[in-house]
C-alpha cells in the first residue's frame, strides 16, 4: 500500500479520487488563513449605493471621466485599474442627434449649426474621458475572445521576436474585445481581466501574461502593478543550463520567472510563473467589503469627495463592482460569489510582496518522504498498540501532516499535496483494525462471557474497550445514587388493560433509562417494578458525579412531563415521578449469590437515597437530594425542604429540591426562594405568626406548591403541641 502511495505522489500513477481530495484540502487550507487588511490596494466599488446615487450602470463616460479625475487629481492614486471595458462609443449625451438636426431639419436656422459645433467639446463624453486619462497612471481592462477583434490592444510587454526562437507556452487567444482606440491611446496601458476557471467551475488560477497573435499581453493585475511601480520593462528570464531546469521551467520551455525593472532600481523584481504563465491565486478572506483583505470605498463617495485623502493617496486602486445585478461575481475556493475585481487585488498584493504560492521543485520528494515515514511508522506501531492508542497515533500523524502542510503554505509559500498521505494513514489504520478484529473479538467474547451474566450490557461495552482497566472486585468509592419511582402506580395499573400497562411502563422506563445512560453517562443498576435505580462514578470514574446526577434528575422530570402529555392525550392515567439523590461513600462491585450476581452499590448513603425518594411525595416535590449532593453540585439552585431524621439513621440531614442551573434562575424565582427560606427560618425559631404570614403570601403566589400548605399545617400542629425550647427543627420519619 505504501508503494502504491509513492507511485501516486511521484506522478507515475494518477488516481482521480485522490486528486479531487487534494483539491478539496487545498481549498480548505486557503479558507483557514485569516486575512490581514492591506491598505495599499483599495477597491473603488460601483456598489448598490453608487447606483442609487449616480444612476443605473453603465454610467456615461462623463461620469467615468469625473471618477478618473477625482482619483488621479484630487486623491493622487499611484495607479487605477479598470475592471471594466469601454468597447462602444458613448452617445448618451445626444450630440449625434443635435448634429443631424443641424445638418438636416434645422440647417436653415440661423446660428444653430454654430451653436451645436460649440457644444461638441462638452458633449463628447468619450473625449472628456480621453482628457481625464492623458498622462495619468490609469490601466484599462479588456477581454480576450475567439474570432472577434474589436477595439485597440495596448502595446504588448514583449512579442515572439523577443524570444529569439524560444517556445513560450501561454494561454493563447486569436481575438479580443478591447477599448476604443482613442481611450486606449490615452491610457497608460491595458490589462486582460478574463477569468478562466478550472474544469469544476471554480476559479483558482490566473495568468500573468496571455498571448494574442505574436504579442504577450499582461493581465490587469500585472499591468496595474507595473504602472504603480513605474516599471521600465518586464522581460522573461531564461535558464540556459538544460541540466538544471526545474519542473516549472521545463513546462514553460525554460522559463519560470519574469523580471520587472522598477524605477531606478538596478535589481529587478522577480515574479515566478507557473505552467502557461499562470499562478495560483492566493484568495485572502471571503471577499467583498466585509472580507477583511482589502479596503472598499463606494464610487459614489469618491465622486462626491467624501473619502478621506489618506485612504486613497498613493494607493493602487481597482475600479469594479460588487452589485449582484452586474454579474462580476466568481465562484472561488473561499466564496461562491467572490467579487471579480478582488481577484486582481490578490494578485497585485502577491506582486508587491514578492510572495506567490507555488509548487516547489522538491514537492514530489517531500510528499514521497511523508508517505514512507507515515506508512513505515504505522505499520510497525499499530501492530503492538491497543485500539485507543492506535487511533490516537493515527490521528496525531494525520494532524502532523496537515499541520506541516499548512505551515509550508503559510510560511514557506509552498503548495504541497497531502491527500495521498492521509489516505494511506487511514487505510493502514483500517487494515490494522480489521486484522486485529479477529483477535480482539475473541478476547472481547471472553470478557462478555465472563461478565455478561453479572454486569449490565452497557457496562460490558465500556469494559470491553480496555478490559485491563476494569474489574468486578468490590471497593469503596464516592458515588451518587438515584432512586426513581412512579407516584400512585397501583392506581395506574388498575386503570389500564395489561397491554396498555405494558406499553405505559415500557415507554416510561425507556425514557428514564435513556436520560440516565445517554445524557450524563450514568450506570443503570436495576429496575424494581416501576422503580429505577442508577448511580454515577462507577465503573467509570467521574469527579463530577453529583453534578451529572442532578442534571439527569432535572432532565428526567422534563421527560416525564412530556410523557404525561402524551399519556393524557391517549386517555391514560397521569404520570408523576419522585426522584431521590444522595452522594457519599458506597460499596460498589459484583455482589449477590452463587446463583445470581449483579454489579451494584450498597451502604448507608444508598439507603438514604432510597429514603429521600420516598419522602418526595410528603413535600410535594419531584426531586429531593441530600446535603452532600448539594455541596458537591453547587452550580445548581436549590430550595431547602427540611432537616430530617430518616428511619435507620440517628443523625439528621438537610434535604433540598434542585430547581435548575443557578445561572438560569430568574429574579422572580430567586425572590420567592428568599421569602421561603425566611419563612423556614421563622418556623425553626418557632415564630409561628411571622412564619404563617410569609407562608400565606407564598401560597397566594404559588398555590400549586404543596410545600407551603405542608408547613402551614405543621404550624397548626406546633401551636397545639409546642415542640419546646430544646426543639432542633428536625422532622423524624419512622417509616421507609
Amino acid at each position: 500500500m505504501t508503494a502504491l502511495a509513492v507511485l501516486q505522489v511521484s506522478g507515475a500513477l494518477r488516481i482521480d479520487a485522490v486528486e479531487r481530495m487534494d483539491t478539496f484540502f487545498a481549498d480548505l487550507r486557503m479558507r483557514l488563513v485569516k486575512p490581514v487588511l492591506d491598505p495599499r490596494i483599495v477597491v473603488v466599488d460601483i456598489d448598490e449605493k453608487s447606483i442609487a446615487e449616480v444612476g443605473h450602470f453603465p454610467w456615461n463616460r462623463k461620469i467615468v471621466a469625473q471618477l478618473v479625475t477625482q482619483l488621479t487629481g484630487h486623491y493622487g492614486v499611484a495607479a487605477a485599474g479598470f475592471d471594466i471595458v469601454f468597447a462602444e462609443a458613448d452617445n448618451t449625451s445626444g450630440y449625434d442627434v443635435l448634429e443631424q438636426l443641424a445638418q438636416r431639419e434645422l440647417k436653415d436656422v440661423g446660428g444653430f449649426g454654430a451653436r451645436v459645433a460649440g457644444l461638441k467639446e462638452q458633449l463628447d463624453y468619450d473625449g472628456l474621458l480621453v482628457k481625464a486619462l492623458e498622462d495619468q497612471p490609469v490601466v484599462l481592462g479588456y477581454n480576450v475572445a475567439e474570432h472577434q477583434r474589436k477595439g485597440k490592444l495596448p502595446d504588448p510587454f514583449f512579442n515572439t521576436d523577443t524570444l529569439n526562437g524560444r517556445a513560450l507556452p501561454a494561454i493563447t487567444y486569436n481575438g479580443y474585445l478591447a477599448n476604443l482606440d482613442r481611450l486606449q491611446d490615452a491610457a497608460a496601458t491595458g490589462g486582460i481581466f478574463t477569468a478562466l476557471p478550472d474544469p469544476d467551475g471554480i476559479l483558482r488560477h490566473t495568468a500573468l501574461l496571455m498571448r494574442i497573435g505574436d504579442g504577450f499581453y499582461p493581465t490587469l493585475s500585472l499591468a496595474t502593478a507595473a504602472v504603480a511601480l513605474q516599471a521600465r520593462a518586464i522581460t522573461p528570464l531564461w535558464e540556459t543550463n538544460v541540466a538544471e531546469l526545474s519542473a516549472r521551467q521545463r513546462a514553460n520551455g525554460g522559463l519560470d520567472t519574469l523580471l520587472m525593472f522598477v524605477g531606478q532600481k538596478k535589481a529587478p523584481m522577480r515574479i515566478p510563473v507557473g505552467e502557461n504563465l499562470s499562478n495560483l491565486i492566493e484568495f485572502r478572506g471571503a471577499g467583498g467589503p466585509n472580507g477583511g483583505a482589502f479596503p472598499y470605498v463606494s464610487a459614489a463617495d469618491v465622486l462626491a469627495g467624501r473619502v478621506r485623502k489618506e485612504v486613497l493617496a498613493d494607493r493602487i486602486v481597482l475600479i469594479g463592482t460588487t452589485a449582484p445585478g452586474l454579474l462580476d461575481l466568481r465562484a472561488t475556493p473561499v466564496n461562491s460569489a467572490y467579487p471579480g475585481v478582488e481577484v486582481h487585488a490578490n494578485m497585485i498584493k502577491s506582486i508587491l510582496d514578492g510572495r506567490f504560492k507555488v509548487r516547489p521543485d522538491y514537492a514530489d520528494g517531500i510528499e514521497a518522504l511523508q508517505v514512507l515515514v507515515a506508512g513505515g511508522v504505522l505499520a510497525l506501531a499499530l501492530g503492538v498498540l491497543a485500539p485507543l492508542p492506535s487511533m490516537l497515533l493515527a490521528a496525531a500523524m494525520a494532524g502532523a501532516v496537515f499541520g506541516f502542510n499548512y505551515w509550508s503554505y503559510t510560511e514557506m509559500d509552498a503548495v504541497l499535496k497531502m491527500a495521498m498521505t492521509l489516505v494511506l494513514i487511514a487505510a493502514v489504520f483500517v487494515l490494522n483494525l480489521a486484522w486485529g478484529y479477529f483477535f480482539e473479538v475473541r478476547r472481547n467474547r471472553g470478557l462478555v462471557s465472563r461478565f455478561g451474566e453479572y454486569v449490565a450490557p452497557e457496562l460490558v461495552a465500556q469494559m470491553a474497550e480496555n478490559p485491563a482497566r476494569y474489574n468486578m472486585d468490590g471497593e469503596s468509592r464516592e458515588l451518587t445514587v438515584m432512586f426513581v419511582d412512579v407516584r400512585g402506580f397501583t392506581t395506574i395499573s388498575e386503570g389500564l388493560t395489561p397491554k396498555q400497562l405494558r406499553e405505559y411502563i415500557n415507554l416510561y422506563l425507556t425514557a428514564m433509562s435513556e436520560d440516565i445512560r445517554s445524557a450524563h453517562q450514568g450506570t443503570l443498576d436495576k429496575y424494581i417494578g416501576d422503580a429505577v435505580m442508577a448511580f454515577w462514578g462507577a465503573p467509570v470514574h467521574f469527579s463530577d458525579h453529583a453534578r451529572r446526577a442532578v442534571a439527569t434528575a432535572l432532565l428526567m422530570q422534563a421527560s416525564a412531563r412530556r410523557l404525561n402529555d402524551d399519556f393524557i392525550a391517549r386517555g391514560w392515567p397521569a404520570l408523576k415521578i419522585g426522584i431521590g439523590l444522595n452522594s457519599g461513600l458506597m460499596h460498589v462491585g459484583d455482589m449477590g449469590s452463587n446463583i445470581r450476581r449483579a454489579y451494584t452499590v450498597m451502604g448507608d448513603a444508598v439507603n438514604l437515597g432510597s429514603r429521600l425518594e420516598g419522602i418526595t411525595k410528603v413535600y410535594g416535590v419531584g426531586i429531593a437530594v441530600g446535603e452532600a449532593t448539594r455541596a458537591a453540585a453547587p452550580e445548581f439552585c436549590y430550595r431547602e425542604l427540611d432537616l430530617v431524621r430518616v428511619k435507620g439513621k440517628n443523625e439528621p440531614v438537610a434535604i433540598f429540591e434542585p430547581l435548575a442551573l443557578d445561572a438560569e434562575v430568574d429574579d422572580a424565582t430567586r425572590a420567592e426562594l428568599a421569602s421561603w427560606h425566611a419563612a423556614l427560618a421563622a418556623v425553626r425559631a418557632q415564630h409561628w405568626d411571622e412564619a404563617e404570614t410569609q407562608l400565606a403570601a407564598l401560597q397566594a403566589l404559588s398555590p400549586q406548591r404543596g410545600l407551603y400548605q405542608l408547613y402551614r399545617d405543621r404550624i397548626v400542629h406546633y401551636r397545639a403541641h409546642p415542640p419546646g425550647d430544646r426543639w432542633d427543627g428536625v422532622t423524624t420519619y419512622d417509616t421507609k
